[in-house]
């Protein structure tokens, strides 16, 4: 049959929907940041514009990552 899918007695966090609402609002604004500097970006060499935005999309993990953990455990740091 159908199980819950929540241990019994237990509630679900409300972290996790402000957490995600905090991930996807901190990549609309690193994108919007990131997008508004196409104007300079483009005039440089393709292989230079591949390695900033390479760093770009790789950057915006590192502020995420708190609130990840925040998510999971309710603290900030480990």
């Amino acid at each position: 049959m159908d199980q819950p899918m929540t241990a019994p007695g237990h509630r679900p966090s409300w972290r996790k929907p402000v957490g995600m609402l905090a991930v996807l609002s901190l990549i609309v604004f690193w994108a919007f940041i990131v997008g508004s500097q196409s104007t300079f970006l483009g005039r440089l060499h393709w292989a230079l514009q591949g390695l900033i935005y390479l760093a770009a999309g790789i950057v915006w993990i590192f502020p995420a990552m708190p609130i990840l953990r925040w998510m999971e455990t309710g603290r900030f740091r480990k």
